[in-house]
Formats: C-alpha cells, sequence, structure tokens
C-alpha cells in the first residue's frame, strides 16, 4: 500500500497530496492533514486517483458518517466523515483558493458561514435514482449504479416518508406508472403536498406548488429551479442582502435580477417600491416569476425579459444579483453587467472555478471586489454556494 499526507481538499470533495514520484494524488476519503495510506484506482502521466484504504493519522474532527448508507456506497453525502465544523471550514477554504489562484486576487476576504442551516432533515428538493426493479435510492459514488434506499438523512422528512411509496410509484400527483423512468424529482411545498415528476417527461405546466420565502409566497413549477429548501433559500436571500446593503443608500433606478428564475431575491430583497428588472431563459421560470411579481406594488412597471442575459439590452441600473448556472457569467454576460453599470453587484455562485473567473473578469471591467461569503447550502456535500459583493469603481 502507498502512504500519502493530504494537505487539503479540493472542489470536488478528494483530498490532494502528492506521490513520491511528485505527481498529485486525489484521494477519495481523506480529509486535510491526514496521513493515509491508499489504494491508486486511476493514473495519468500527471496525476493519480485513489481511495483511503486505512487512516493512519486522522484529522482531529473527523467522525463515523452518520447514515449507513454512506458505508454502502451512496454517492450522495461525500463529506460526512468530517464534523459539519470542518465541513465548512473546508468550504472557505476551497473559495479562498479560486479567489487567489484562479481571480489572482491578493489575500481575498472569505466570510465564513454565518446562517447554520441544519445538517440533517434540511432538503426539501430532490433527485432519486430509480433501478431496474423500480425501487428508488441514490447514485453510488463515481458510478451510475443505483443503490436503493428506504430513508435519507438530509432528506425533509415529508420526502423522507415518500421513500416507502416511491417502490410502487405512488407519489400523490405521480403519474399512474413510471414506465421505465430513470430519475424522479421530488418537491414539496407549504401544504406538505409532494410534487413528483419524471426527468425525462419533465413536469406538467400545471404541476405547482407555494413555497414561502421570506414572508413572501411564491409559485413554483416542476420545471423551474429552486433552491434546495426554503429554510436554505431565505439564507441566501438574507446574505444578497447584506451584499447589495442597506436599500435607502441605493442610487435611483431598477433593482436588476439577472438570471431571475422564479424572482426569489426580487421578492425576498427588492424593496416594494423599486421596479424590477428581471432576466431568464427557462420559459416555466419566467411564467413563475411573473406570477410572483404581481404581488408587489411596482405591479405593471416591473419587466421580464424571457431569453439569454446575454441577448437582453442594457439599460442602467441601480444594484443587481446574478445567480448564473455552474459555467458561471462568462464574458458576454459581464459586458452586459458592465453596461448596465449597477452601484453594486451580488453574484451568486454554486461553483468554485467559475466564481474565481468571473471575479476575474468582473474586476477587468470596472467593478471593485469586496467580499465573499460561504452559504452552506448542501451539508455533508462538497457542494459550495458563495456570494460576493462587488462595487461600480465608476460609481465609487
Amino acid at each position: 500500500m502507498v502512504r500519502v499526507r493530504v494537505d487539503k481538499v479540493v472542489a470536488e470533495g478528494d483530498g490532494l497530496g502528492r506521490l513520491e514520484d511528485g505527481r498529485v494524488v486525489f484521494v477519495e476519503g481523506a480529509l486535510p492533514g491526514e496521513l493515509v495510506e491508499i489504494e491508486i484506482v486511476r493514473q495519468s502521466r500527471d496525476y493519480a486517483r485513489a481511495k483511503v484504504t486505512s487512516v493512519i493519522e486522522p484529522n482531529a474532527d473527523r467522525v463515523e458518517p452518520p447514515c449507513p448508507h454512506v458505508a454502502r456506497g451512496c454517492g450522495g453525502c461525500d463529506l460526512q466523515h468530517a464534523s459539519v465544523s470542518l465541513q465548512r471550514r473546508i468550504k472557505r477554504d476551497i473559495v479562498v483558493e479560486s479567489l487567489t489562484r484562479i481571480a489572482k486576487f491578493v489575500e481575498p476576504e472569505v466570510r465564513a458561514v454565518v446562517d447554520e442551516l441544519p445538517s440533517e432533515g434540511w432538503r426539501s428538493s430532490l433527485r432519486v435514482a430509480v433501478d431496474a426493479e423500480g425501487r428508488v435510492g441514490f447514485r453510488r459514488r463515481r458510478s451510475n449504479d443505483v443503490l436503493a434506499v428506504d430513508r435519507c438523512l438530509v432528506a425533509d422528512r415529508r420526502l423522507d416518508r415518500s421513500f416507502t411509496s416511491a417502490f410502487t410509484g405512488a407519489f400523490t400527483g405521480a403519474p399512474a406508472g413510471w414506465g421505465g423512468v430513470e430519475e424522479i424529482s421530488l418537491r414539496v411545498g407549504d401544504d406538505d403536498h409532494v410534487s413528483a415528476w419524471a426527468d425525462s417527461t419533465i413536469g406538467s405546466a400545471d404541476d405547482r406548488i407555494a413555497i414561502t420565502v421570506d414572508g413572501a409566497v411564491l409559485r413554483v413549477s416542476s420545471a423551474s429551479f429552486f433552491q434546495s429548501s426554503a429554510r436554505g433559500a431565505a439564507a441566501l436571500s438574507d446574505v444578497v442582502r447584506r451584499a447589495l446593503g442597506d436599500p435607502s443608500g441605493w442610487p435611483e433606478g431598477p433593482f436588476l435580477d439577472a438570471y431571475g428564475g422564479i424572482a426569489l431575491f426580487s421578492r425576498t430583497v427588492a424593496p416594494d417600491d423599486r421596479r424590477v428588472i428581471l432576466v431568464e431563459a427557462n420559459p416555466f421560470a419566467v411564467a413563475d416569476a411573473r406570477a410572483n411579481l404581481d404581488g408587489r406594488s411596482t405591479r405593471g412597471r416591473n419587466t421580464v425579459f424571457a431569453g439569454r442575459f446575454e441577448d437582453w439590452t442594457p439599460e442602467p441600473v441601480a444594484v443587481a444579483v446574478a445567480d448564473p448556472s455552474r459555467d458561471g457569467l462568462r464574458a458576454a454576460a459581464v459586458e452586459v453587467l458592465r453596461a448596465a453599470a449597477p452601484a453594486t453587484l451580488a453574484l451568486v455562485s454554486c461553483d468554485p472555478a467559475s466564481l474565481g473567473r468571473d471575479a476575474r473578469l468582473l474586476v477587468e471591467n470596472g467593478f471593485e471586489f469586496e467580499w465573499s461569503e460561504v452559504v452552506d447550502l448542501f451539508p455533508h456535500t462538497h457542494h459550495v454556494e458563495v456570494v460576493s459583493r462587488f462595487v461600480s469603481r465608476d460609481r465609487l
């Protein structure tokens, strides 16, 4: 067996160390500072991949995974062997590295998790896999094979109860038969109704639920993106609110909600008397956004642009929030933001690498980076959510 000292955990959740020949090795199941014995499972000229076979010198915050399905090979929660506090430190360190290595920032301010969301029973939106016998579960680590389960540690208890009925496809509102479906999405709303749909067919346009976030009742269609839970969405909105600052200090102009989805930030962050411009490409989310914006006092003055953000013709705005997909903004979207010239921008990133690229592009296009804050929306996993505050250099 090979022994390796692990330096850190990187963005995909693996420990990183070096082999005797100098190559980088990514070690599944290893934590920072640990000395581990490993089994190499894949090699290339520049790096290797391995898994832990024995922990010789453990990190003081290594714990026994609280879910028994981890030992069976479930790939859903890949950081359960770390305490929740260590998970959050790992995520912050990953963001710091992205901003220093990719964005080239010197000692960027990265704030640790403030709103400590529950680490169990938190997920009210969930995707499950279906095996050949019709049983539901999750993919095994680094595999498409399905591990059947009867409960999930991180699932909202209202969803957790659905696993029993999932064996027969007997969800409330589910199609009559799943008929070869490989994945099912589940989402629970305010009235405890569990909406379920096959990803291959998406839900019908009428398959909607109501979810309340910070007092705002939001319509969410099955084909629209929503955060992992209402509480998680509220925590994210709270950090966006901090990033944009007190609305009384905003300049004149509308609130720009780029990649605005169902209008989460427009409803929870923008003051009701502030006109909103929301840009969204998903037609289901566009319909939800229009319905959700109807409750604002600026009804009739809001604008919903149905299309890609890069295709929106920019106009001057007061402040902006941008919540792109994992690919991030990219150069074309940054150019649009520069033309809109918000005094303050809150960038929501769900991928550390895209955050680094976008941060660099924004700084090159007239914005000043001030800070990032990690939001732990996905406890027990490597997934990182970050809100970053940028201000316009032209309006300082």
